[in-house]
């Protein structure tokens, strides 16, 4: 058997789906960059009410990608066997509750904003200012569900043009209306925060007009209509909470932990709240690769176990860890040559300077191990239908190591920053040894499909 693959299908399909994916979020990402920038220059209390916000975006994004990595996992086998009624089912389940959460979180925050926020700082001044952007930006929660499952069972059948183009026009919608609210151009009331989080919700309203308008009339592979959102299929509905379920679950505790982190940090004053903000979008913005080569790996492994070629499993899999290890080590590089130059963008303080500096130092690092072991587990071993160790895996390493050494190391000894910073993002370096040894084993093929085939077919 061949250790590497050498079919030059496979590393197209790879590489076309990576590099897609990867500029949607390039863009996605691109957008909070925009709002950090140009509030940055507005004021720094308005950047951190900002960043605290943007840990609730955080956490229901994660929970949408949860829904939609689920129906990526089953919909890929499904469309491995060419089989299409499932994956109209399996969508209305994953927005039937992508609206559920976001109405729930949506109530939460416009009823409860100063109680929420307060969870992440004790700064009166930088909770005022969050509360002004999260009152409006609440009402995009909806319309980002919906963009972002619609993409998600595009993805499943390798159609991944549109989400570029829907996150293109975000941008452009964002930063444009961005200038023009924040600062009072063109005739505008000077809105700051407020002025932010209108030009996101408008360009959250017509990225979900694109998506919807292209599902509609010119999508030909699915051919997706209104009715199916109203069929509940309760075969397929127990499939998807067997298998989907731990994927939402591990996705909202890790979005829930990533929201404790930023609590703790912002704890420890606005400096470390900036330098935080900074620097992890930077860093989601140098990932892409890394978020892509996961997503592209989970739609190949699960189309390639659909159509039955399960010989070629091994040799994908040994070729994607080396391909992964390649993109760990470009973007740690990346991020060390570029942090100073990116930080000069920003008008902060000398203080928030040097944690930002400190912090990206910190990342360079390990986002090596972040290349590796994230598609290694979340593309490989979950898109292979083992759903359940990812799960089991974070809640090992967040809330029994990283949060409770982070919460020691700032609250009981008394550490600087910086170390607390290490200690949250220790566990990328970890989780390595247990990826390693996990997709090795090739023990996370998971058949769950055929039976549910058979009685999918007869009730048709």
């Amino acid at each position: 058997m061949r250790l590497f693959v050498r079919e030059k299908y496979f590393y197209q399909r790879f590489f076309i789906l990576t590099l897609t994916i990867a500029l949607q979020n390039l863009i996605v990402f691109s957008v909070n960059l925009a709002d950090n920038v140009m509030l940055g220059q507005y004021t720094e209390n308005a950047l951190s009410g900002v960043a605290l916000v943007n840990q609730i975006q955080f956490f229901l994004q994660m929970l949408i990608m949860g829904i939609g990595e689920g129906i990526t996992v089953l919909s890929s086998r499904y469309w491995g066997q060419k089989e299409i009624r499932p994956i109209q089912k399996l969508t209305g389940i994953g927005m039937r509750l992508g609206l559920a959460i976001s109405i729930v979180l949506w109530a939460a925050v416009f009823f409860f904003p100063h109680f929420c926020l307060s969870l992440f700082s004790n700064d009166q001044a930088v909770i005022a200012e969050g509360v002004k952007y999260l009152q409006i930006i609440c009402f995009s929660y909806i319309f980002f569900a919906v963009t972002n499952i619609l993409i998600a069972m595009l993805r499943s059948v390798e159609t991944v043009v549109i989400g570029f183009v829907v996150s293109l026009s975000t941008l452009c919608i964002n930063v444009c209306l961005n200038y023009i609210l924040i600062y009072g151009h063109f005739g505008a009331p000077r809105m700051g925060v407020q002025g932010a989080a209108i030009a996101t919700l408008t360009a959250r309203i017509v990225e979900t007009v694109i998506v919807v308008c292209y599902v509609r009339f010119r999508d030909r592979k699915i051919c997706l209509r209104l009715q199916h959102f109203f069929r509940l299929d309760m075969t397929l509905l127990k499939t998807y909470f067997r298998v989907g379920s731990p994927v939402l679950v591990s996705n909202g505790i890790w979005g829930l932990a990533m929201a404790v982190q930023t609590a703790i940090l912002g704890h420890m004053g606005s400096a470390a709240i900036v330098g935080n903000s900074i620097a992890t979008t930077v860093f989601q913005i140098l990932t892409v690769i890394t978020y892509g080569s996961a997503s592209a790996t989970a739609v190949l492994i699960g189309k390639t176990i659909g159509e039955g070629r399960q010989e070629m499993i091994r040799p994908y899999a040994k070729t994607l860890q080396v391909l992964y290890l390649v993109i760990g080590v470009c973007t740690g590089l990346a991020l060390f040559v570029c942090k100073d130059l990116i930080v000069g963008f920003y008008h902060i303080s000398p203080q928030a300077k040097d944690l930002t500096l400190q912090f990206m130092t910190i990342l360079s690092v390990t986002v090596v191990g972040t290349s590796y072991q994230m598609p290694a587990l979340t593309g490989i071993v979950r898109g292979g239908g083992d759903t359940k160790f990812v799960l089991k895996n974070d809640m090992i390493f967040m809330w029994g190591l990283v949060l409770p050494s982070a919460a020691l190391s700032a609250f009981v000894f008394g550490l600087p920053p910086v170390a607390v910073f290490l200690c949250l993002k220790s566990d990328q370096i970890l989780k390595c040894f247990v990826a390693v040894v996990k997709v090795n084993r090739y023990r996370w093929i998971k058949e769950f499909q055929p039976k549910v085939q058979e009685k999918i077919a007869e009730s048709l």
